[in-house]
């Protein structure tokens, strides 16, 4: 129930994305239109104020064009008007980015095996998990050079943003969330690490069975870690896991180059975890 689930999500995503890529790309060919145009029209104005000396000679002329200047604050506004385009120009790249880390992570159409970059990976889901840790978290992105890996992208992004998530939410105060990446040997890691309030020993044991959580009734359905590991099984990895109680705790997701493109990602069966 909980990969369907985040599948229709993934779905819905992707078609919101798609649909928020229409508007964008007609407002940004309009936005670069009327740059042009506002520089034409300034081309047109400066070279009006090239024949001052001969309108200075018309007192009623010059009277007027002086009064209309100073009415709409002429050289603020030309100067303001370039700030904004600017500015406008960058907030529609900004929103490009997120529609692009939107599509990235639901990746529907990437339910298949394939090569990707864990990296590009962690990035696109920090991007879209970015509104639930801007108050809460500052993150720090510590990244190691990674070769490709043989896995299923959409499946480990709904790894990586849970675990993103359950470290936001294990902060009773403003922390930190560090994100590392690395590999040894014919496997790469990726790990998760918070400030926050850490496990129990005897908590670290369940977490990932299902329906165990630490969250208190109501707030958690105990099926985010669980999913969590039987993907990252399911790929030939382990999750490793290093808390102390009120001194945070950091997951670490090991997954082989190679992974065992046999058996479709979701269907392991639970195991020990490694901690």
């Amino acid at each position: 129930l909980q990969a369907e689930k985040m599948a229709s999500i993934g779905q819905l995503a992707a078609g919101v994305a798609h649909e928020i890529n229409n508007p964008i790309g007609f407002v940004s060919s309009n936005l670069t239109s009327l740059g042009e145009y506002f520089d034409d029209l300034l081309a047109v104005v400066d070279a009006y104020t090239r024949a001052d000396t001969l309108i200075a000679r018309e007192p009623v002329v010059a009277a007027m064009i002086r009064k209309a200047r100073e009415d709409c604050d002429y050289d603020f506004v030309r100067e303001d008007c370039a700030t904004l385009l600017a500015e406008s120009r960058d907030g529609l790249a900004r929103v490009t980015r997120i529609v692009q880390d939107l599509k990235s992570y639901s990746r529907v159409d990437e339910s298949l095996w394939q090569e990707a970059d864990l990296n590009a990976c962690v990035d696109s889901t920090l991007n879209v998990a970015r509104h639930e840790l801007k108050d809460k978290a500052e993150v720090v992105r510590e990244y190691g050079k990674l070769p490709p890996v043989l896995c299923c992208p959409g499946q480990l992004n709904q790894v990586f943003m849970n675990l993103v998530i359950n470290a936001a939410q294990a902060l009773d105060k403003p922390g930190r969330i560090t994100v590392r990446s690395g590999q040894v040997g014919d496997f790469v890691w990726v790990d998760v690490e918070d400030t926050g309030k850490g496990i129990a020993p005897e908590q670290v044991k369940r977490i990932f069975e299902p329906f165990f959580t630490t969250k208190p009734v109501g707030q958690g359905t105990g099926l985010g870690l669980s999913l969590c590991w039987n993907i990252v099984k399911a790929h030939g990895g382990r999750i490793d896991v290093d808390s102390q109680l009120g001194h945070g705790a950091r997951f670490r997701v090991w997954v082989p180059l190679q992974a065992h493109a046999t058996q479709p990602a979701g269907q392991a069966t639970q195991g020990e975890c490694s901690a």
